[in-house]
């Protein structure tokens, strides 16, 4: 029979059987100092600093963000960028099909060029027939004078970033059916249909953080209340209520405030989602030692609310806010394709795509899709952005 268990003598004899190793190599405390330099930095860091650290690795993000950037940039630019003016007509290029661009001539480096169109009208299928001229060479001028417009509607300029040449034409992307050049319609379009996503989301996230905010802090019976309103919210059918609600605006309005009223279609069928995520984050939250800790020092619900619990998932409200931007430019597209959102004078990148309701006209002039292209690279561009910050926003997983 064998003696008493003792645990030490089991820890010796397994120690005996692993194998030790040691680096040979002489210790180094440089290379522990700056390890613990690197870790101090990253375990002090704010939490900012920290999400963008972590953003920066996820490259397709980070192009987005740049892009978006320079996007909402040259919206304040609008009038000087395109080479038209909005509304400048010319009815001897109805229909014209894009130019190409070109830097050489006959072998020799002439810079930026188009040719000039030749045009004709085909007796047989009447339809408007346009042929480069190779001895009508056009340079681009740049930073130069071209069509007068009124900068943001009040002062009076013709400074253009690029214009055609004198006498010239320069078409990129075509003309429409009265004769207005198609770049210069989408860059006029970008400062409404990206506006229409900031301004829209804007309302939308001050209804559903409020409302959410005030269901989560509070619970019971007010939270009921506002689970059952958003549940007959979302019930109906998105499509369907927002023609209906596009369709009760008087038409006796103004642009401007048919912008506003879509704008606030788009917020108040959009903030329940937001309100459901911010309730449940602050039925977890309310019941955190800092949030009994503010409610015995006297602070506020409103208070506590949107100083303490809000920044505890600012970054998550972050992410929400880039993926739901894209839904507001595809709705307001939906409803101005549809013409119940808006209508002209104002120029969107719906209002344009109205050009090409018509198979016929696709068929002949497919260059009046185009304003669908900036439409689909800024939704993915803005959905590339928010996976990248909610990856981002948890910066220790």
């Amino acid at each position: 029979m064998s003696g008493p268990f003792n645990p030490s003598d089991r820890r010796d004899e397994l120690a005996d059987r692993l194998e030790h190793w040691s680096n040979p190599s002489p210790f180094d405390p440089g290379s522990v100092e700056t390890m613990t330099e690197a870790q101090e930095r990253y375990f002090q860091a704010p939490a900012w600093k920290l999400i963008w650290w972590k953003f920066r690795r996820h490259k397709l993000a980070l192009i987005s963000f740049w892009f978006l950037l320079f996007l909402y940039i040259s919206i304040l630019f609008v009038e000087i960028i395109a080479p038209y003016n909005l509304q400048s007509r010319n009815s001897d290029f109805i229909y014209a099909p894009p130019q190409s661009l070109h830097f050489f001539h006959e072998g020799e480096f002439v810079g930026p060029f188009v040719y000039g169109l030749d045009y004709s009208l085909n007796m047989e299928t009447l339809k408007r027939e346009y042929t480069e001229n190779p001895g009508k060479v056009q340079p681009i001028r740049f930073f130069c004078a071209g069509d007068d417009y009124a900068f943001w509607g009040m002062i009076p300029m013709d400074f253009h970033l690029i214009c055609p040449a004198e006498g010239g034409t320069l078409y990129l992307l075509g003309t429409d059916r009265l004769g207005r050049d198609v770049l210069s319609r989408i860059i006029y379009g970008a400062r409404i249909s990206l506006t229409i996503g900031l301004v829209g989301i804007a309302f939308s996230f001050l209804l559903g953080i409020s409302i959410g905010g005030v269901a989560g802090y509070y619970g019971g019976w007010v939270d009921s209340i506002v689970q059952r309103l958003i549940e007959v919210v979302r019930s109906f059918p998105e499509i369907p209520l927002w023609l209906a609600l596009s369709a009760i605006l008087p038409v006796t309005w103004s642009p401007l405030w048919v912008f506003f009223g879509i704008t606030l279609i788009l917020a108040l069928l959009d903030w329940p989602g937001l309100a459901r995520a911010v309730r449940s984050k602050l039925l977890a939250l309310r019941e955190e030692d800092f949030t009994v800790a503010a409610q015995l020092m006297g602070a506020s619900p409103k208070r506590i609310i949107f100083r303490h619990l809000m920044p505890s998932f600012s970054s998550h409200l972050i992410a929400s806010l880039t993926l739901s931007i894209p839904g507001m430019i595809l709705a307001e597209t939906a409803l101005s394709f549809l013409g119940l959102g808006l209508r002209p004078p104002i120029t969107s990148w719906g209002v344009l795509l109205t050009e090409a309701q018509s198979i016929n006209v696709v068929e002949l002039y497919p260059w009046l899709l185009l304003p669908a292209v900036p439409v689909i690279v800024t939704v993915l561009a803005f959905n590339f952005l928010g996976d990248g910050l909610r990856d981002a926003a948890d910066p220790y997983r």
